[in-house]
């Protein structure tokens, strides 16, 4: 997502590719009557809505207490969920979902129809989600988003209550990972129409289908639990009664509470890395995510200039924010797709779409540049605010790039860091000079990524456009979709073309830097974000 997928961030997603996989299940942990944890977060919950959350933090809570017709589990593979089985046709474009009998946390069933509603909401130009243009490879979707087509034409439909037949435009091999996400989580229909605007704006306002429900968020609090769910189709095997949750921003605050025993887990800033890389207690996890710099086009016209953009990108000194500022095991980027994600005939796609001179530091001829495209534009000064979260790791990466940009003649940074909810709401409509956001993938293919480039998509905050890259982008998803050598060459092609064009400045991708009590068992991290395994989580005393 940018869940976490899918799903953008600022700050570490604690959570966000969080598997709790088997080891360490023996009769004295899962014997403990005190199946409780104490976690921390970044930040506190956007929205529950499946179809208009955005971030991180709020799709990971989501998937605790919901669960979608599949769930992504380790080595990037997919068991079931809802649903029991699934097949697909021979031509690819038909998916059909078998659900089991499943329920909501108020004993009602979860059908089929709650599915169909779901993601006819979430497509429905009225909704005003960020991710419809997800569900664009679904047969009408994209008339659907545009408004020229009634929601109940959308490619999915019930074949009775526990049939979901899904029609899509062109086959697609990793739609599989795509309905594990939350974005395609089914909606209680009836919570839904009851509260309205308001659902998932508070604890009390959805529905649970999931291993969890959610208890004490009341829409703007940074304390939460996840208790236990009876209803859930396999409670038997969910151990952990309690996970309660809290939103910290300040890495001292957190380390304190760990070391007080109220927190079980934290992440480290890069300064308390130094201290604690030798604990026992210390394990780091790369994360495929990318943090980058978004220029507003539409604001500020003269960032159409790629001189301009350039100069940007060559002024920062990649190496140095993630090696000393951060320090926190993060590391120098390869580009905008995260490597270490997704390969093809054994070699990594962002190895492949590397381009030196879109991620190197070169200061002097960052003033060429700039001095270029001053001339170019006919300014002389620029005066811009660089919008960014308020947690610490922020902060410094602010205050780098502020530092590092205005090393270039004419040019004055404000620094603008705000909580995460606010960054997120004033990214999205544009209210921005500059902002450093985030993508973390949801599933192991590079579209993840390069899809929300493309002109039209909602998460270009950025406005930047290119006809030869959305052409790359679509034609690997359309005459190429079937074809793995051509696509795979196409976005290849499309992600040097974003990187020589400098549409985005990437900054860093991020690793986890933690501390875990060892009477947690069972949990690993990888670096796109799938659900947990909530069976296979223990407590010992």
């Amino acid at each position: 997502m940018k869940l976490s997928s899918v799903i953008k961030v600022s700050g570490v997603g604690l959570l966000s590719a969080l598997v709790l996989a088997g080891c360490g299940s023996n009769s004295s942990q899962s014997g403990s009557k005190k199946q409780t944890a104490n976690w921390m977060v970044a930040a506190n919950i956007n929205t529950m809505d499946p179809s208009k959350m955005t971030d991180l933090i709020s799709s990971q809570n989501l998937n605790g207490t919901n669960e979608g017709l599949l769930r992504m589990a380790k080595n990037n593979t997919v068991v079931p969920g809802v649903a029991k089985n699934y097949t697909v046709s021979k031509d690819g474009k038909t998916w059909t979902f078998n659900l089991r009998h499943s329920k909501w946390s108020d004993g009602k069933p979860v059908t089929a129809k709650d599915f169909v509603y779901s993601w006819q909401r979430t497509v429905n130009p009225k909704t005003a989600s960020q991710y419809s243009y997800i569900f664009g490879n679904l047969k009408n979707a994209n008339k659907i988003i545009a408004g020229k087509m009634a929601p109940a034409k959308l490619g999915v439909k019930a074949d009775g209550n526990y049939k979901l037949v899904v029609s899509l435009i062109k086959p697609q091999s990793y739609f599989k990972y795509m309905v594990s996400q939350s974005y395609y989580f089914p909606e209680e229909i009836s919570m839904v129409k009851k509260y309205g605007s308001a659902y998932g704006t508070d604890a009390k306002k959805i529905g649970f289908n999931g291993p969890f429900v959610l208890k004490g968020w009341n829409g703007t609090n940074d304390t939460w639990k996840l208790v236990k769910n009876p209803k859930y189709w396999d409670a038997k095997k969910i151990k952990l009664n309690t996970l309660n949750m809290q939103a910290v921003k300040d890495p001292a605050t957190a380390l304190n509470g760990y070391q007080s025993g109220n927190l079980d887990f934290t992440t480290l800033s890069g300064t308390q890395v130094k201290q604690y890389k030798n604990d026992k207690n210390y394990h780091v996890y790369k994360q495929a995510s990318i943090y980058y710099l978004e220029m507003n086009e539409k604001k500020f016209p003269m960032f159409k200039n790629k001189n301009l953009r350039k100069a940007f990108s060559l002024a920062i000194d990649k190496n140095q924010l993630a090696n000393k500022v951060l320090a926190d095991g993060s590391q120098a980027p390869k580009g905008f797709v995260a490597d270490d994600m997704s390969s093809h005939n054994g070699k990594d796609f962002a190895d492949q779409s590397y381009v030196k001179g879109a991620v190197e530091y070169n200061l002097a001829e960052a003033k060429k540049y700039w001095a270029k495209g001053l001339k170019e534009t006919g300014k002389k000064s620029v005066n811009l605010t660089l919008l960014s979260d308020d947690t610490d790791v922020a902060k410094r990466t602010t205050e780098f790039v502020q530092s590092e940009l205005t090393k270039l003649p004419g040019v004055k940074i404000t620094n603008q860091n705000v909580p995460y909810k606010t960054r997120l709401s004033r990214s999205a409509s544009g209210q921005f000079d500059l902002v450093i956001t985030a993508w973390n993938a949801d599933y192991p293919d590079p579209s993840n990524f390069l899809d929300i480039l493309t002109s039209k998509n909602s998460y270009n905050n950025g406005k930047w456009g290119n006809a030869k890259y959305d052409a790359l982008v679509k034609k690997s998803e359309g005459t190429d979709a079937a074809n793995e050598n051509a696509r795979w060459n196409d976005m290849v092609q499309a992600e040097k073309i974003l990187m020589n064009d400098q549409g985005i400045v990437p900054l860093y991708q991020p690793a986890i830097s933690t501390l875990m009590k060892p009477k947690i068992h069972g949990v690993q991290f990888f670096p796109t974000a799938p659900q947990w395994d909530w069976s296979k989580i223990t407590v010992s005393k």
